[in-house]
């Protein structure tokens, strides 16, 4: 079961940022050189209005190395043991800084390869500033893994329809969304979300949401594999 930490999240806020001198020519890099890589821990830079983040925070992890052609084309090569727990959750961060009902649209577009063995889920990580309340929405999953919290049966928002589920991690609350089919590509309105968590459920208040943050939430990639964000969109107003 992915339990997710504040402990996770404000040690990839916390990383000092890296120089281009990291590895070069990563398994998973394209032909041509990409424009950043890093295969540190917690390796990061920011690109075109997002942060990346390699992020390796959980225990018993393997090797990973991050690379990029802009914030919003990028992925990462990983060789984690298959054994359970969330090893890493390689990301692309872009910063809202706005209170739901202050925020007129949230929207992300997204196009991703993934491989088709391993553990992982490819998942949205949404953050209000405080980091009280953390909203995953999770477009494709892979292998022995699952949500943290109970089903609170099924909703169909911003262009899907998830199993939603509710649970605490001993940090913060996590309301996470499990697309009920897998999908490598589509757009997510992500404020009726946002809405409906505040307004029908009463889980969170008019919080500011912070972070919105794209990746792959990975607990095994045995021998190496290759995750893909082949673009990327965040929009608001």
């Amino acid at each position: 079961m992915a339990t997710r930490t504040l402990g996770r999240a404000a040690k990839a806020l916390l990383a000092p940022a890296l120089a281009l001198g990291a590895t070069v020519g990563l398994a998973s890099a394209p032909a041509q050189a990409a424009v950043w890589s890093s295969c540190e821990q917690y390796g990061n830079t920011s690109l075109n209005g997002y942060t990346l983040y390699n992020n390796i925070w959980g225990s018993g992890a393997g090797s990973q190395c991050i690379w990029a052609n802009s914030g919003a084309n990028w992925g990462v090569w990983a060789n984690h043991p298959n054994t359970g727990g969330i090893k890493s959750y390689p990301n692309a961060k872009k910063v809202i800084n706005k209170s739901i009902t202050s925020l007129g649209s949230l929207t992300s577009g997204y196009n991703v390869t993934v491989p088709s063995s391993g553990a992982y889920n490819t998942s949205y990580d949404i953050w209000d500033t405080g980091y009280k309340y953390e909203v995953m929405l999770w477009v494709n999953k892979t292998g022995a893994v699952g949500p943290l919290g109970t089903s609170q049966g099924t909703l169909t928002r911003g262009g899907h329809t998830w199993t939603v589920y509710k649970g605490n991690n001993g940090s913060n609350d996590v309301f996470s969304f499990v697309r009920t089919s897998n999908s490598s590509s589509g757009t997510v309105d992500v404020l009726p979300i946002l809405k409906w968590i505040k307004d029908t459920k009463g889980w969170f208040g008019n919080v500011t949401i912070g972070d919105l943050q794209f990746g792959f939430e990975i607990t095994s990639a045995s021998g190496g594999l290759d995750f893909a964000t082949n673009s990327l969109s965040v929009s608001s107003s």
